[in-house]
């Protein structure tokens, strides 16, 4: 049976190849997303993005119902700013990895204070698109010892 895991951004990441590239570089996420799916075959990988809050609450409680395994959250400038959101991670009970594309910490102050990385399995930050990967990589090998 495969892993389902699910890739969820938050605001302004569906810009991404247009938005800031000396920040955020110059490839789409569906592009990287196509990529994403090579790398992993044999994982059922979903992709989801809104630039609404409560549309992403929605589709975190809807992949706990639909039995994803786990999820990779980027979610853009929420993670400096939703208590709502922080508390839907700790709700599902899933192992999440928040993720993002700069490293937020050699940024603006506000964005070094993330209230969903305490609910989450881990943080990566500043790696580029390569931090989706190391997170799915990293739930893939976390979720398959646990079935053994």
């Amino acid at each position: 049976m495969s892993l389902a895991i699910a890739v969820i951004n938050g605001p302004n990441l569906n810009l991404l190849g247009h938005r800031e590239p000396e920040i955020y570089g110059g490839t789409s996420f569906e592009e990287y997303f196509a990529s994403l799916q090579k790398t992993f075959p044999v994982l059922t990988l979903s992709y989801f993005q809104s630039n609404v809050e409560g549309t992403l609450i929605d589709h975190i409680h809807e992949c706990f119902k639909g039995g994803v395994d786990g999820i990779v959250l980027n979610a853009g400038a929420y993670t400096h700013t939703s208590l709502a959101l922080a508390d839907a991670v700790a709700a599902i009970g899933m192992p999440v990895v928040e993720v993002h594309i700069s490293n937020v910490f050699a940024r603006e102050e506000y964005r070094r204070t993330s209230y969903i990385a305490s609910k989450c399995a881990g943080s990566i930050s500043g790696l580029g698109l390569q931090g989706y990967e190391l997170a799915v990589r990293w739930l893939n090998m976390h979720l398959s010892a646990e079935t053994l």
